[in-house]
């Protein structure tokens, strides 16, 4: 009897001990090959892209769940900093300051081009307008009131323009768009960098303000006689038109993927080692002037090995196989220059200085 209990005790402890092992076993096995979810947020411009990136990536890394809030390029900025996010958003590269008030080192790996277009609305005029940067900075400054005016009407040789009053719409929060905007602005019009300036929110000197690129937008597709300055893609879109714009080579360059690719790589070589760089008003003969790289904002020493890990995993897919969908959503590709350049930044990235990216 004792026999026999003693065989049962056993048979019972191995049954217990096997169920614990396989409990432990598939924890292990959940820690280590789990999903990895990683929260990014930012600049509201590549947000349509990045959520195509996104999916196409899950469809070949099932256990990676990237996700990223589009609150504008201050935000992403901000949340980066305080670390409540993996990774942030940014059209404007941060600065100086802001880099020196983050716990750690930040990286600006640039994704991909946008250009900020001129766009407006003129029912009795076809004709695609042209514009120089003084007639821009004019109008915005608000010393060229009519579209009458002999600073626009110079440039567009046998259009007839109304004797109407310009409607000047700008956005009303900060944003990497008017970041780009305003930091051409400063860079070709003396006056205008003395009296405004250039940031991602400033004192305009005229008109009035909508939220987004979707306000803007929409108000200068309701609102005759009116210009404002959005992103291509809204513009396109929307089936508004865009002005072509007198760059620094004196040509004027409708904006385009190909114009603003062409912006990058006119300041490719020049490029300083943090990637930190204006492209508005680039020298290049076929650069459309108001075009700028947008960035994901990273810690190159990162806290979490996994989320790292698949940071950067995801990171070096989107400049390499990312940028093949780029052109299909209306976004230029990075020039190859400037892909070298960013994969140095990847490679670079840490988890207790061990490189997370696998050769």
């Amino acid at each position: 009897m004792r026999e026999r209990t003693a065989v049962y005790l056993r048979v019972v402890y191995i049954a217990v001990f096997s169920v614990f092992l396989l409990v432990i076993t598939s924890c292990g096995d959940k820690s280590m090959n789990g999903e990895v979810k990683v929260q990014g947020a930012g600049a509201t411009f590549p947000y349509p892209l990045y959520q195509e990136w996104f999916s196409e990536y899950n469809k070949s890394h099932s256990n990676v769940k990237l996700d990223y809030s589009s609150i504008g390029s201050g935000g992403g900025i901000n949340q980066i900093t305080s670390r409540t996010v993996d990774f942030g958003g940014s059209d404007a590269p941060m600065t100086a300051e802001q880099l020196k008030a983050a716990p750690g080192e930040i990286l600006h790996i640039p994704t991909v081009l946008g250009a900020v277009v001129i766009t407006y609305n003129l029912p009795s005029v076809t004709t695609e307008m042209k514009l120089t940067s003084d007639a821009v900075a004019g109008i915005f400054l608000g010393k060229i009131t009519k579209w009458s005016d002999a600073a626009i009407s110079a440039s567009n040789p046998g259009v007839t323009l109304p004797d109407s009053t310009i409607t000047v719409i700008h956005r009303s929060d900060g944003s990497g768009t008017s970041f780009v905007f305003t930091d051409y602005l400063s860079k070709v019009s003396q006056d205008w960098k003395d009296k405004v300036g250039a940031g991602t929110s400033v004192q305009w000197p005229a008109g009035g303000g909508e939220k987004g690129n979707e306000g803007v937008t929409g108000r200068v597709k309701g609102t005759p006689n009116s210009i404002g300055y959005v992103e291509l893609i809204y513009a396109q879109e929307n089936k508004l038109p865009v002005a072509s714009i007198k760059n620094g080579a004196g040509n004027f360059v409708k904006p385009s993927l190909d114009s603003t690719t062409a912006a990058a790589a006119s300041v490719s070589g020049q490029m300083p080692d943090d990637l930190r760089v204006s492209i508005t008003n680039a020298p290049g003969a076929d650069a459309y002037p108001i075009a700028s790289f947008t960035y994901l904002l990273a810690y190159k020493e990162q806290e979490d090995e996994r989320k790292g890990k698949a940071l950067v995993d995801f990171m070096w897919w989107a400049i390499h196989d990312g940028e093949k969908m780029a052109r299909g959503k209306l976004y230029a590709p990075l020039p190859d220059e400037v892909v070298k350049k960013a994969e140095a930044k990847v490679k670079s990235i840490v988890f207790k200085g061990k490189p997370l990216l696998q050769s």
